[in-house]
């Protein structure tokens, strides 16, 4: 059945900018939790800078080895933001003024001193594109195949995604359970990759702190299958609790 295909996604994140440390990049996150409440993983991000072969080389490879591609940063109006044509060139397609999306940013526009020969630039999509709805700025997002071209401004971004809601096909979410406990990872390593193995379907991360002068972690059991995470959390749980290590359910 479709559901129990695993659906995965790619993301290529791009500017200069965020290569440089100038700017953080916030879109990773959001958009691996979109994806994930979507039932798609993402399995594999990208950082490339305002270079139109390393977005072309980029996508080309992404969007073959996945089921989707995102990008991010790019698709506004000045002469650096060359995402548009660096995936035509890719797909090997003109660039065009999408009719739609010229007549929304005239509206937009409108009282807004009126649609310039740059503000322009954000109605151009590759040849045969259909938008993605912007609800926050009007400049919409672009999709091209299993392509889904997206602003860098996360909260605009963030209004992308809400317009693609419902609309990709995918498989079961990933779910998790977070198990805290006062104890270096070091200690229950093979017990983390014993209870992982006994429970096929199930992932378990471990991610330490340091806190309160105090070494513990975080153990979070991943499934798309609510009663085998059920089952591995708690075998998970027991086998701390056996080894002198008290679990806290929901995380320290």
């Amino acid at each position: 059945m479709a559901e129990d295909r695993i659906w995965t996604a790619a993301l290529i994140v791009i500017g200069d900018e965020i290569l440089s440390g100038r700017t953080q990049d916030r879109n990773i996150a959001q958009i691996a939790l979109w994806l994930n409440v979507q039932g798609i993983r993402l399995a594999e991000v990208r950082v490339v800078p305002d270079v139109a072969e390393a977005i072309g080389g980029a996508v080309n490879a992404l969007r073959a080895a996945h089921d989707y591609l995102f990008t991010t940063g790019g698709i506004g109006p000045t002469h650096d933001d060359i995402t548009v044509d660096a995936i035509a060139a890719a797909l090997g397609v003109p660039v065009i003024v999408h009719p739609r999306a010229r007549a929304v940013l005239e509206d937009y526009y409108a009282a807004r001193g009126g649609l310039t020969e740059a503000r322009l630039r954000m109605a151009r999509v590759p040849e045969g594109a259909t938008l993605i709805e912007n609800r926050m700025s009007g400049a919409p997002g672009i999709r091209i195949g299993n392509v889904f071209i997206l602003a860098g401004v996360p909260h605009i971004a963030g209004m992308m995604l809400e317009a693609l809601t419902g609309t990709l096909e995918g498989g079961r979410p990933l779910i998790s359970r977070t198990i805290g406990c006062w104890v270096a990872e070091s200690e229950v390593a093979d017990l983390l990759s014993e209870t992982e193995r006994a429970h096929p379907g199930c992932q378990i991360g471990s991610y330490p702190f340091f806190r309160e002068g105090r070494v513990g972690a975080n153990f979070v059991v991943r499934s798309s299958d609510e009663a085998l995470l059920d089952a591995c959390a708690a075998a998970l749980a027991r086998g701390l609790a056996a080894a002198g290590f008290a679990p806290v359910t929901d995380g320290i």
